[in-house]
C-alpha cells in the first residue's frame, strides 16, 4: 500500500472518530506505548532496570484504523482473550443490556 493510501486510511479514521484516540479505551497511541512499556520514540521504559538490551518497538503499529473505528493493540488483545475464551457471546448481551437496560444494571441509592 502506498504512502498516500495509508494517509488516506488514516485520516478517514480520524474522521469516523473525531481524534487519534481508540475508540473504545480512549488512550492516544503514545499513551499505548506506555501501557506496553516504551517510550514514543520505540526504546524501553526502564531498560537498565530490567536489563533489556536490544529491543525496541521500532515501527510496530499500535493502532487499527482499517476498521469501523480505530481500535489500540491492547483493546485488541483484550478482546482476543474474550472472543478465545467464548465470552463473545455474553460481551453482547452485556452491550446490549447496557443500551437497554441501563437502569437495572445499578444499585438503587437505597441499597449502595
Amino acid at each position: 500500500m502506498s504512502l498516500d493510501e495509508r494517509f488516506q486510511e488514516y485520516f478517514e479514521a480520524l474522521d469516523k472518530s473525531g481524534s487519534d484516540r481508540c475508540y473504545l479505551c480512549r488512550r492516544t497511541p503514545a499513551e499505548v506505548k506506555r501501557f506496553f512499556g516504551f517510550h514514543e520514540d520505540g526504546t524501553p521504559l526502564d531498560a537498565d532496570r530490567y536489563g533489556i538490551e536490544h529491543v525496541g518497538l521500532g515501527t510496530e503499529d499500535l493502532m487499527s484504523y482499517r476498521g469501523t473505528r480505530p481500535l489500540c493493540a491492547a483493546c485488541q488483545l483484550n478482546l482476543d482473550t474474550i472472543f478465545l475464551a467464548d465470552e463473545g457471546p455474553a460481551l453482547l448481551r452485556l452491550l446490549r443490556e447496557a443500551k437497554q437496560k441501563r437502569a437495572t444494571l445499578w444499585p438503587d441509592a437505597e441499597e449502595a
